[in-house]
């Protein structure tokens, strides 16, 4: 029987994986320039994947963390669709193929989350770029919205219209979630159990403070209308150890 690993964050002993067994969700996916997310994806040595030339996917994600081992806590995401860091240099053709197939990544960018614990857990373990923040959200109404602020500075204020039932789960069932910090590159599996997932066409309102995460958004040029939303009222999600790639 192999052991069981763990971590000390703060004192406390946290085992692998580690199980969200109840939470929230809802996004927007955006078409974004390439070059201009590549720029921020360079330090970690990953490619954006371009789902058509020239065209990478950023989603912004308000996440709702109601029972799981790091506690209760919100949290907002700026991620962008990579490239498997064992195949680079793929064409758009090989990249569509990769999103089919579940072959794509997430590079978890930046991660504002309003908990000490999770901020160090999140930091610590799995490298997660994440930050302290204040939230505002609306996980409940048919009409979601989440707004994010830090260090008296506005973020960004993402309202997201009720879209249609999706049959099945919706998303993909397991991810490589990658992560940057301290110069080290790591690669996380996810796994996710969503129910209750609703998705449309557009259906965003972004809405970007001035706070240097929201000045980076922007510099991104993303356009007003999204490719895709998503509500997810039900989400499970387990983490394993990161590795280092």
């Amino acid at each position: 029987m192999s052991e069981t690993i763990t971590h000390q964050v703060l004192g406390q002993q946290i085992a692998m994986p580690v199980q969200v067994r109840t939470a929230t969700a809802f996004m927007a996916m955006f078409s974004v320039p390439a070059q201009a997310a590549q720029e921020l994806a360079d330090p970690t040595g990953l490619e954006i994947l371009q789902f058509r030339p020239g065209r990478g996917i950023c989603t912004l994600v308000f996440v709702d963390y109601v029972d799981g081992d790091l506690g209760p806590y919100n949290e907002f995401g700026v991620c962008f669709l990579v490239r498997d860091h064992e195949r680079p240099g793929g064409s758009v053709v090989q990249d569509l193929r990769s999103l089919v197939t579940g072959g794509a990544g997430a590079l978890i960018h930046r991660l504002p989350v309003d908990g000490e614990f999770t901020l160090a857990a999140g930091r610590g373990i799995w490298g997660f770029p994440k930050s302290l923040a204040d939230f505002e959200t609306d996980h409940h109404s048919a009409t979601r919205r989440g707004s994010v602020s830090a260090d008296g500075e506005a973020i960004a204020d993402l309202t997201i219209a009720p879209g249609i039932p999706v049959p099945g789960k919706g998303i993909a069932a397991s991810l490589a979630a990658y992560s940057h910090l301290d110069g080290v590159t790591r690669r996380t599996t996810w796994d996710m159990n969503p129910a209750g997932v609703r998705a449309r066409l557009g259906g965003a309102d972004l809405r970007l403070g001035h706070h240097p995460i929201a000045e980076e958004l922007r510099s991104l040029d993303l356009p007003k209308r999204a490719i895709a939303t998503s509500t997810i009222a039900e989400l499970r999600m387990t983490f394993g150890d990161a590795a280092p790639v």
